[in-house]
């Protein structure tokens, strides 16, 4: 496909998971994908070659997230190597403490929020600057910001329920130019982060529990959530903005 041919795509946490899978169907799609990083330089380059290999086109881009300046040091790495940006992921993100709220200490909010929320708003924010008009924004939500299911992860939840809000307002903003924004929410999907509780042997019976709960039968994969990016990012999704989009395999029916 070549839907994206000409297109220049940013994915924060484009590197491993959800993030990488995202980053290779756009790139499949004919996009050149900035590969954002924080930390694992390794996987970043395996994603990059990866796609090269496919015959597409990516390079990495280091910063990290959740920290003062965050926005800034991004755009500045990305700036390096790209002119301008016509679709932007916000992936990056972390589950933070798991922890119900009498045991979480202020310090472990307000990094959650950190990371979660406060990074993709000036991340959007710089990359509206940079921008060309008809582009698309999607930020990476969860089914959890619409139903009540795991007490001890109610500081990500609500980072991304603040998300969610975010995702319709900018799109309110921001529609004039013909920029697109909306909210992709995953329910739970076999990554690697994933793989400790849904696999290890003292969650025995995680992975059927969680596959229950799907209609499908079965754990999301991360090509089931970037397949839905890609249509938010093509021409075809041009009609849809302001939307959380319920990518759970139907796990909050």
């Amino acid at each position: 496909m070549s839907t994206l041919k000409g297109k220049t795509a940013l994915v924060t946490g484009g590197s491993r998971g959800i993030g990488r899978a995202i980053s290779e169907r756009l790139a499949r799609d004919g996009a050149r994908v900035a590969v954002h990083y924080g930390r694992d330089e390794r996987a970043a380059a395996e994603t990059v070659a990866a796609i090269t290999a496919a015959g597409g086109s990516a390079f990495a881009v280091r910063a990290r997230l959740g920290v003062p300046g965050d926005a800034e040091a991004l755009w500045a790495a990305y700036d390096e190597q790209a002119d301008g940006v016509d679709i932007l992921v916000n992936n990056a993100g972390t589950d933070g403490v798991r922890k119900p709220i009498g045991a979480t200490t202020e310090e472990e909010f307000d990094g959650v929020f950190a990371l979660n929320t406060k990074a993709p708003f000036f991340v959007a924010k710089l990359g509206l600057e940079r921008m060309r008009d008809g582009g698309r924004i999607v930020n990476i939500s969860t089914g959890l910001s619409r139903r009540a299911m795991m007490t001890d992860l109610i500081a990500y939840a609500m980072t991304k329920g603040a998300l969610d809000v975010f995702t319709m307002t900018l799109a309110k903003e921001v529609g004039p130019r013909g920029i697109t924004v909306n909210a992709v929410a995953p329910g739970v999907v076999d990554t690697d982060l994933n793989a400790g509780w849904l696999r290890g042997e003292r969650n025995k019976g995680a992975w059927e529990a969680m596959a229950e709960m799907s209609p499908l039968r079965r754990v999301g994969e991360p090509r089931d959530i970037a397949d839905v990016v890609g249509f938010l990012a093509s021409p075809e999704g041009r009609w849809v903005t302001g939307q959380w989009i319920d990518a759970t395999g139907g796990a909050l029916l």
